[in-house]
């Protein structure tokens, strides 16, 4: 019989539970689109709306691997989110200010966005 994850973390030492826990804490830091809407517990449909697309063009580009910024950054809106662009370095980490001033999708995006 299979045995719940409360019985297992219950036996695991106070290390092997911090581990655990900053494991998962990395782990949420990095997820994919589909991912991170559905942890936003949002739909497709929703992100469409607000996008002004259809919802197979939404499913389309949660799979794509290469977008505009700016189709990423209104994407990243919709769910409530701003996209914030890092070059990160061996030094450290500088904030690309560079695509913080793009403009509102216009009509001629928004129908070439249901092709992406």
């Amino acid at each position: 019989m299979a045995k719940k994850f409360q019985e297992l973390e219950a036996k695991m030492s106070p290390q092997a539970r911090a581990r655990g826990e900053a494991r998962y804490r990395e782990l949420l830091k990095e997820m994919p689109l589909q991912e991170l809407r559905h942890a936003r517990e949002l739909t497709q449909a929703q992100i469409a709306e607000s996008m002004h697309m259809t919802q197979a063009a939404v499913s389309k580009l949660e799979r794509n691997t290469d977008m505009y910024i700016s189709t990423l950054k209104h994407f990243v809106e919709a769910m409530g989110g701003e996209l914030d662009i890092r070059a990160v370095f061996p030094e450290g980490e500088i904030r690309i200010k560079q695509f913080q001033t793009l403009s509102a999708p216009t009509a001629s995006v928004e129908r070439d966005r249901s092709l992406i």
